[in-house]
């Protein structure tokens, strides 16, 4: 069972978010070849889309904590925090995000940034984003084994590293309506043992791709429901190209939710979260 919280403060109106996931796993999860990422995007798009920045039209401030395996030695830690706004009456949008990952002995730092241009249209705007950032991480050579030849690599100790990336994506909203896609990693990094350093490269058949879509629903007068699916696929040459997320929240209110995660290797999440708004 994995456990995970965060709180978010959101708007002027410093509304403040109390989210808690608890996460019910059956049978191998397989993470390591896709694109990182956990149920947080459910409420903080921008982790998989940087055409998401500025899309609350205010100030948008996101504290997420997240911790895998309660009582394991190593076991997986996240912190975020992200942060975005419009800008120019809404016709463009900046947002930043700092990520810090440990698991697995390997400790990661990412400053990441997000440009996105708003096309405002009736009802619906179509957004465009590009995001940069840049990844520190420091790793604890133990026991790692090169997987192309099986065999020990021979390093010992820790070392650390700075890994760029870019990202670009394409959001568009319609009433009630939402539609994403992105690819949130366009370099690909291979490690050379012989320079000690990582490899950069832009690999068109190491991409994934991801399509998030979802709609609210009015069920009755302070009673909304808000379905969505996120697609994830990747060219690589994995076990398992396709991975779906099927996800659903009941609103009461805007002020309590309740709702409910599935992935298709069989992971499932409940998810509940308050909201204390100052108005």
């Amino acid at each position: 069972m994995n456990f995970q919280s965060g709180y978010i403060y959101m708007g002027k109106k410093c509304r403040i978010v109390g989210l808690l996931l608890i996460i019910f796993s059956a049978g191998s999860i397989c993470e390591g070849q896709y694109y990182s990422m956990n149920t947080q995007y459910i409420h903080d798009p921008l982790r998989i889309n940087p055409a998401y920045a500025g899309g609350n039209e205010a100030l948008n401030l996101s504290l997420f904590y997240g911790k895998k395996w309660i009582g394991m030695d190593g076991s997986p830690e996240t912190m975020v925090f992200s942060a975005d706004a419009p800008l120019f009456k809404q016709k463009f949008g900046l947002g930043l995000t700092l990520i810090s990952d440990n698991y697995e002995g390997k400790r990661e730092n990412q400053l990441g940034t997000n440009y996105a241009y708003r096309i405002l249209m009736p009802n619906s705007v179509l957004s465009f984003g590009v995001g940069a950032m840049l990844v520190r991480t420091k790793f604890a050579f133990r026991n790692l084994t090169n997987l192309d030849q099986g065999k020990d690599v021979g390093i010992k100790g820790s070392k650390t590293y700075s890994i760029p990336n870019v990202s670009f994506g394409i959001h568009y909203s319609f009433k009630d309506y939402f539609v994403g896609l992105s690819v949130p990693e366009l370099l690909y990094h291979t490690f050379d043992q012989e320079k000690d350093q990582y490899v950069t490269k832009n690999d068109f058949s190491k991409y994934t791709y991801l399509l998030n879509s979802g709609y609210q629903f009015n069920v009755f007068s302070k009673i909304r429901l808000y379905p969505s699916v996120l697609l994830q696929y990747t060219t690589n040459d994995v076990s398992e190209q396709w991975q779906y997320d099927l996800n659903t929240m009941l609103s009461y209110n805007d002020q309590f939710w309740l709702g409910g995660s599935y992935r298709n290797d069989r992971l499932f999440g409940a998810l509940l979260k308050i909201n204390m708004s100052n108005k």
